[in-house]
């Protein structure tokens, strides 16, 4: 049987400056779905949807937006996903963490509305925002009969050992729920491409919409190509991902040629980590 995974990215835009409205619409969002793709398995949202916030207008400070996580939230959210019976990526939401320290946290729920996945986004945009970095690796999770999904949060995807670590872990899709509303967004459409390429697996980058940048949301297949590249408004990105593909391109080789992730698991000269040492020692890169 094929490993096939019917996936909707969500293009919205959130209720400005009111998390509880958002948090409304989204409700409404899933029943839409639920309604319009009943063979869909799961929905993506894009990262701090569910906040209210906005890049340019902070209408709540971003550590007053913060909630516990799991918690009240999380337990609506998870019922939601439970009433659906599908499997929803509800982008990230800032996260209450100790001493005053806050996270931007991806979360992902199961169709039996169990929180599956929290990742606090490793690389926050310094010096834009101003949320705690996150200490643990960016997590894969399995969705039984289908195959392996890994989860990074927008500029996460500008460090390839974040989507090369994910890839290290088995996964076939990146789910990268994203916010970003600058003209950076040209290059992140690239980075989308290229972190399929070099780790033969899916990306989905899912962005927010706003009425000032945004969207242009894309999909990439593990070869490169673009599955779907949005507009700046409101859109829905329904895909059907075909993951023996990732299998295949694995196996094979990009084109049948380059087989690059297979060589650096096993062939990977001992002098390519180096500079990753260098690093971990904190010595400043030389300008």
């Amino acid at each position: 049987m094929p490993r096939l995974l019917h996936v909707v990215g969500v293009q919205a835009r959130s209720a400005e400056g009111d998390p509880e409205a958002t948090v409304d619409r989204f409700e409404r969002e899933v029943r839409t779905l639920r309604g319009s793709f009943p063979e869909a398995q799961l929905y993506l949202f894009p990262e701090l949807w569910l906040t209210g916030d906005h890049p340019f207008r902070h209408h709540i400070p971003e550590n007053e937006l913060a909630v516990p996580v799991p918690g009240p939230l999380t337990e609506r959210l998870g019922k939601v996903a439970e009433r659906a019976e599908r499997w929803i990526c509800a982008g990230s939401i800032y996260e209450r963490g100790r001493g005053g320290a806050f996270y931007n946290t991806a979360l992902v729920f199961s169709p039996d509305g169990e929180l599956v996945v929290t990742y606090r986004k490793l690389y926050p945009w310094m010096p834009f925002e101003h949320s705690t970095p996150g200490s643990k690796p960016a997590p894969v999770f399995d969705i039984p009969g289908v195959g392996r999904l890994g989860v990074m949060i927008c500029y996460d995807g500008w460090f390839p050992e974040v989507a090369r670590g994910l890839a290290l872990q088995g996964a076939e899709v990146i789910l990268h729920p994203t916010l970003t509303s600058t003209p950076d967004r040209e290059e992140e459409l690239v980075l989308a491409r290229a972190n399929a390429i070099v780790n033969q697996c899916y990306v989905l980058n899912v962005n927010g919409a706003l009425e000032l940048g945004g969207g242009r949301s894309i999909g990439v297949d593990p070869e490169g190509h673009v599955l779907f590249e949005g507009g700046t408004g409101e859109e829905y990105f329904t895909e059907v991902l075909d993951l023996d593909r990732v299998t295949t391109v694995r196996e094979h080789g990009t084109r049948g040629l380059n087989r690059m992730l297979r060589q650096f698991v096993e062939d990977s000269p001992k002098a390519v980590f180096e500079p990753y040492r260098v690093a971990s020692r904190r010595r400043p890169i030389q300008t």
